[in-house]
């Protein structure tokens, strides 16, 4: 027996790895710790706080990011989110408006948590990086909001 040949179940590990491995790029992969300002810090708060109603099933009204291509429209100069600039940046006063005023963001009645504010700020103070290339889709998590 030719020792070099792996066993079917050696084979479909690696291959799982290997896939594995292939879809974490193009995006950071979140089994990785990810860094102030990346994406992948960023990633889990919009879609646990914002993908519900800013997805793919939101108002007409609200600005769309179900995916990273939208929310790469979503980033610029004069946009909802000014690299470099948490504090001018439209999405991060609504987020870290008080629950009382008009427009504050999501609108659950209650605010995100300190560390998620601090993760979109470090993301929007780094220039808002969303992952180059093909588009990744944004997955709620959790339940989703009520409305007021």
């Amino acid at each position: 027996m030719n020792s070099a040949l792996l066993s079917p179940a050696k084979t479909i590990i690696l291959g799982a790895t290997v896939a594995a491995l292939l879809l974490g790029t193009g995006c950071e992969n979140q089994r990785e710790p990810s860094k102030p300002g990346s994406f992948a810090s960023v990633r889990p708060v919009l879609e646990t706080n914002c993908v519900h109603c800013h997805g793919p099933s939101r108002l007409s009204h609200m600005p769309a990011f179900p995916d990273t291509r939208a929310l790469a429209r979503l980033i610029g100069p004069d946009k909802w989110i000014v690299p470099g600039h948490p504090e001018r940046s439209r999405f991060f006063r609504a987020v870290t408006s008080a629950d009382e005023q008009p427009g504050a963001m999501p609108p659950t009645g209650h605010a995100i948590a300190k560390s998620e504010v601090e993760a979109l700020r470090a993301w929007i103070a780094a220039g808002a990086p969303v992952p180059e290339g093909a588009s990744v889709e944004l997955v709620a998590r959790g339940e989703g909001p009520r409305s007021r």
